[in-house]
């Protein structure tokens, strides 16, 4: 019993140390690093509450600095948007649009830190979350999707845009500006791509390519990708499954519908 007491307390001061020794990358036009003591320092770090949040699903109370104070500027250059990277291979992306978009009515964004005095608790099909976290106050104010509130952060840059980036992600100019082919383009690049490669193109390395070697649409029926996107272990299951559900909240029957849709088109298209 005393060993397993020394043992425990030893992993819990390595956990400290783990979270003492974090630091955040940020490179918007001159690369620093700020580490958990300089974050919590700052004259700005304030606690804020969040309803709704999307990792706890319920309201939680954090230690957090506005993001757009600390990244210290006020837009971003034509052509690009900020990236935002986390430990486990997650990579999203904000536009220019949704952080400096009208100051009358838009959703906040906050850098929430992780203290080494007051752990975060462990979150539901995720655990531990920490050290960085972007969460959001209002985020309906600006459409912030559910694959806009990254954990693990290690690092924010600003980078060139998806569309610029990896054109193979793109739908020809022949389909109808109001086809739901479109509008499943734009959910794949919010609620895919964060965490999914397609024809190769992407930063994230969480699953697979969802074109390359087979698309989801060759071996599901639509009806069968739905239920699993909705619910994965509804489909199928595996002791370190990693891919979470996406309800209503998150992506819409009809944007499920043009996300499937969009998918289909790829499958004939890859490159």
């Amino acid at each position: 019993m005393k060993a397993n007491r020394v043992l425990a307390l030893a992993g819990l001061m390595l956990a400290c140390a783990s979270s003492m020794a974090a630091t955040l990358a940020i490179n918007v036009g001159g690369e620093r690093s700020l580490t958990t003591e300089q974050l919590l320092a700052r004259p700005d770090a304030v606690t804020i509450r969040v309803p709704n949040d999307v990792t706890f699903h319920r309201t939680m109370t954090y230690r957090a600095v506005p993001l757009r104070a600390l990244l210290g500027i006020t837009e971003l250059p034509a052509g690009k948007e900020l990236q935002v990277t986390a430990t486990d291979g997650f990579v999203t992306h904000f536009a220019a649009k949704l952080l400096f978009g009208d100051a009358k009515k838009r959703a906040e964004p906050w850098l929430a830190i992780e203290s080494p005095d007051d752990p975060w608790p462990q979150a539901p099909g995720s655990g531990d979350i920490g050290p960085f976290y972007v969460v959001w106050i209002d985020p309906a104010a600006s459409g912030v999707t559910s694959e806009q509130w990254p954990f693990k952060v290690d690092a924010i840059r600003i980078a060139p845009t998806l569309a610029a980036r990896f054109p193979q992600l793109a739908v020809d100019k022949s389909v109808p500006a109001g086809s739901p082919i479109r509008r499943g383009q734009a959910v794949f690049a919010t609620q895919c791509i964060v965490c999914h490669k397609l024809n190769g193109a992407g930063d994230a390395s969480v699953g697979p390519d969802l074109n390359l070697p087979h698309n989801p649409t060759e071996y599901f029926q639509p009806w069968v990708l739905k239920s699993f996107i909705r619910d994965p272990k509804s489909i199928r299951a595996w002791a370190d499954m990693r891919m979470p559900g996406f309800n209503r909240n998150a992506i819409s029957d009809s944007d499920l519908d043009a996300l499937v849709a969009y998918l289909g088109y790829m499958a004939k298209r890859k490159k």
